[in-house]
């Protein structure tokens, strides 16, 4: 089983060859630095930063369709501002909600 790191890295590279989220976003991986004694990175996160043309159901679609790839198909969270969305089963009606989250959170981001 890839590690959390591991993970991120395969779905920044399956988000950076979407043409759809490659257009309107940038996916970069960042990571803290380990403390004394500690393996690796203490929180691994992908960091997606949009434009304007940013589509959250080509995102929530690229990121089911990466999901459905992953022998174990981990669980993800996805926020924005103050939105947290959780991915599990993966369903029509979880990928639904989670598009209208998100589409919510950006109109919500406009407004401010």
């Amino acid at each position: 089983m890839e590690s959390g790191a591991g993970e991120l890295r395969s779905l920044q590279g399956w988000l950076r060859s979407d043409p759809d989220v490659r257009r309107s976003a940038a996916a970069v991986v960042r990571g803290s630095t380990p403390r004394p004694g500690e393996m690796g990175t203490a929180l691994d996160v992908l960091q997606l930063v949009t434009g304007n043309g940013w589509s959250a159901a080509s995102f929530v679609l690229a990121l089911v369709a990466w999901r459905q790839t992953r022998p174990q198909r981990p669980r993800v969270e996805i926020r924005r501002g103050d939105t947290a969305i959780v991915l599990t089963d993966c369903t029509p009606e979880e990928i639904e909600r989670a598009t209208r989250a998100l589409d919510a959170a950006a109109d919500e981001g406009r407004d401010s």
